[in-house]
């Protein structure tokens, strides 16, 4: 399997520490995010390459994959205008093959079992094309919180003052092949994971929970949690 690590966002909500970093090299306990995520996809032969997309101070980003390693099995592409989460993926359908590929935001700490994952996938439900990763927020009315029946989600509330639940989507997903063909489909470079895919597959997605960790770097405040959180996780490898 391969796997797309989008790592051109912005990061406004960080600054001034991403005045001068991109925000997948914010580093946690001196390990870029990036790096976290390259150092646990490249361990073992479960991801046989992955795709990195750059943007926003892209030189920095091509610097550290191009030091790291395994780097022999990272990609760079580079986007000049943003063509958003699914757009990404539909610039680099080729790249991607007619297979089932994982997508991952860069910027999120997410630790879990690849392997188990990826067996999560194979044995859903016939008619889903999507697993989606899920994880229990502290923070429900910031994040996507789904709605499941027996391990599938019939219902999205996104960033809302008052979710149902805090069982939340982690943003890391296995999309089958015809997930890319339906982006296609929509007919515009650009293209929102969230807003535009998810909606139409209500009740063809899967899930897998993370029970062991997962946090959004998106803030400030959650870049210090996590460092808080994290040395009881020393052994996971981080």
């Amino acid at each position: 399997m391969r796997a797309v690590l989008l790592s051109a966002g912005l990061g406004t909500r960080l600054r001034p520490l991403t005045d001068t970093i991109p925000k997948c090299l914010v580093p946690i306990f001196g390990k870029p995010l990036l790096g976290i995520w390259m150092s646990r996809l490249l361990n073992g032969m479960a991801i046989e390459r992955i795709l990195v997309n750059t943007h926003y101070l892209a030189e920095q980003v091509v610097a550290f994959v191009k030091e790291s390693e395994g780097a022999d099995r990272v990609d760079l592409v580079f986007e000049p205008t943003l063509l958003g989460t699914g757009g990404t993926l539909l610039k680099n359908k080729e790249w991607i093959g007619h297979k089932p590929v994982l997508v991952a935001h860069a910027d999120n700490l997410t630790l879990f079992n690849i392997s188990d994952f990826m067996v999560t996938h194979q044995q859903r439900p016939t008619d889903c094309s999507i697993t989606m990763m899920t994880f229990d927020t502290d923070e429900p009315q910031t994040c996507g919180i789904v709605e499941e029946i027996d391990q599938v989600v019939v219902r999205f509330h996104e960033k809302v003052s008052n979710p149902p639940g805090s069982r939340a989507n982690a943003a890391v997903y296995i999309f089958e092949p015809d997930v890319i063909d339906f982006i296609e489909s929509i007919g515009t470079e650009r293209v929102d994971i969230s807003t535009q895919v998810l909606p139409h597959y209500l009740g063809r997605i899967a899930t897998y929970h993370n029970s062991v960790y997962h946090r959004d770097i998106g803030t400030l405040k959650s870049l210090e949690i996590a460092h808080r959180e994290l040395p009881g996780l020393s052994d996971l490898g981080v």
